[in-house]
């Protein structure tokens, strides 16, 4: 993917809606409980520990549908051991945590690079702290892709994800904690094309406006809080990192920004204080945006992004290439440390506007289930599309208006009904399962 800091490989009631939010589990990687780390990112409870291998002989294998924790030293290759099919596309992603007492630069990061047994290449992804100069959770990622179009790294057997630190004269020698994720995505059961679609509405979206709903963020993948369309409440502090999980269909389109409201006072200027990253389904980044801060008014707003398409893997530019499958997308907002010795501790009013626009389509015909499954639906990911109550679209329609499952409808029909909310949970719960079912049988038939 091609971004701001990243090099990229080539090749209902809100009582109901929460309610629901917190008893149903992440189908990609099972929440729980979440276990913090020193750079306070919370890794699943139950995330399995993975020693760190230095060589190939020693790397231990990774499992598709499985989150793992290890660390990372500064220096040197780690490897990690894929046992692959030969028609499956396989994703890894490395989120590096450093600790929050470290020293960090804007070139320090990681890389990913799935590699076959002859060492050769599949791909690769560096990420980097960029203009925020603050330690926080980074992303990158690999993938050993199958099907149409796919020129390396073809066939069943064992390959590697590589796992190591870019780093500056200046970096601190701090081991950071590691979490890895693999996803397994079938093939088709009929063969695409190779073509990235060669138009789509780039347009800026329409405003999302109305009264804010507050949410609070959570502190990892795991423990995203679930958004719909709307705009949300939330605050911040200096060297925060808060994660927000968004269900997107095949052929909608996302959009998003991040605010900071104004402090009271004003202050010395912070560049790049405001961090506002798009991760995908794999977790992979797909855009960023920021925006300095000094105690005014400030906004982080994505480019436009491309409706949801299979195709859009065919892509160059990273922004289309990684909209590529539906489910749960992520919004992670982090604000530099440095505002602290300009403005203080905060913590700061965050506002984040979402807006999905477009209506919903037919997935790919997919040859069997991906791994973890229900990842690639919207109906599978933990908010569920449509359940938002955060406000309106441009146009004044309802928030939420362009889901799927009718979630929204229903839950408010449950509650102004009088219905005692664990009788109210119960119906909608048995009601969405059967909805998301049908929906599921219709997207793996469709081509």
């Amino acid at each position: 993917m091609i971004g701001r800091r990243r090099t990229t490989w080539t090749g209902a009631t809100a009582v109901l809606w929460t309610t629901w939010t917190l008893l149903v589990p992440h189908p990609a990687y099972s929440a729980g409980s979440s276990v913090p780390s020193e750079g306070g990112y919370a890794f699943a409870e139950e995330v399995r520990a993975v020693e760190p291998a230095e060589s190939t002989i020693d790397a231990e294998r990774l499992e598709p549908g499985t989150a793992y924790r290890s660390t990372l030293p500064p220096e040197g290759k780690i490897y990690f051991r894929l046992e692959l099919d030969a028609t499956s596309t396989t994703y890894v992603s490395a989120t590096a945590v450093p600790p929050d007492d470290t020293q960090v630069v804007t070139a320090d990061g990681i890389r990913v690079t799935v590699e076959d047994t002859d060492g050769d290449s599949c791909s690769y992804d560096t990420e980097t702290i960029g203009a925020a100069r603050s330690p926080h959770p980074i992303v990158a990622w690999g993938a050993r892709e199958a099907g149409p179009g796919s020129n390396r790294c073809e066939g069943e057997g064992t390959y590697y994800a590589v796992v190591e630190r870019v780093s500056s004269t200046s970096s601190a020698p701090d081991t950071w904690d590691l979490e890895l994720a693999v996803v397994s995505e079938p093939g088709l059961t009929e063969s695409g094309g190779t073509q990235a679609p060669e138009s789509w509405n780039s347009a800026p979206p329409k405003a999302v406006t109305g009264d804010p709903v507050r949410r609070a963020g959570g502190a990892g993948f795991a423990s995203a809080t679930p958004l719909g369309e709307g705009v949300w409440e939330d605050a911040i502090a200096p060297a925060q990192t808060l994660f927000y999980e968004i269900p997107v269909d095949w052929g909608t389109q996302l959009s998003a920004t991040a605010e900071l409201s104004g402090s009271g006072e004003q202050g010395a200027y912070t560049s790049g204080a405001l961090d506002l990253t798009l991760h995908n389904p794999v977790r992979a980044p797909v855009e960023d945006a920021s925006a300095g801060y000094s105690g005014r008014q400030a906004a982080a707003t994505l480019q436009p992004l491309p409706p949801v398409e299979y195709a859009n893997r065919h892509a160059i530019a990273g922004r289309v290439n990684g909209m590529r499958f539906a489910g749960s997308y992520y919004l992670v907002v982090h604000l530099s440390e440095q505002v602290t010795d300009r403005l203080g501790g905060g913590p700061f009013g965050l506002t984040l506007r979402v807006g999905i626009e477009g209506a919903a389509q037919s997935g790919p015909g997919y040859e069997g289930e991906p791994t973890p499954a229900g990842v690639f639906t919207a109906e599978g990911a933990a908010g569920g599309q449509g359940g938002g109550t955060g406000g309106s679209t441009g146009d004044g329609g309802p928030s939420g208006s362009g889901g799927t499952t009718g979630g929204g409808g229903a839950m408010t029909a449950l509650a102004v009904g009088g219905i005692g909310a664990g009788s109210a949970l119960l119906a909608w719960l048995a009601l969405w399962t059967v909805t998301a079912r049908r929906r599921g049988t219709g997207r793996r038939t469709a081509v």
